[in-house]
């Protein structure tokens, strides 16, 4: 399955014009960030302030704004 996912794949073609492939826009990118950055951030500060919240003592660099 491994060599069949990194076979070349033939070039596609439309009445007679060859398609480009695939690749990552910067539209994909934002919404990489959105899906898997947003949460990431997000737990870490929620461990943040529990933590501040739970020993009295900020740990976290939002501390320093």
């Amino acid at each position: 399955m491994l060599q069949r996912l990194l076979a070349k794949r033939r070039d596609q073609t439309v009445m007679g014009h060859r398609l480009e492939e695939p690749r990552p826009t910067l539209f994909a990118l934002m919404w990489g960030l959105l899906y898997i950055g947003l949460p990431i951030i997000s737990i870490g500060l929620l461990v943040d302030i529990l933590i501040a919240w739970a020993m009295g003592r900020c740990f976290g660099l939002w501390c320093y704004f």
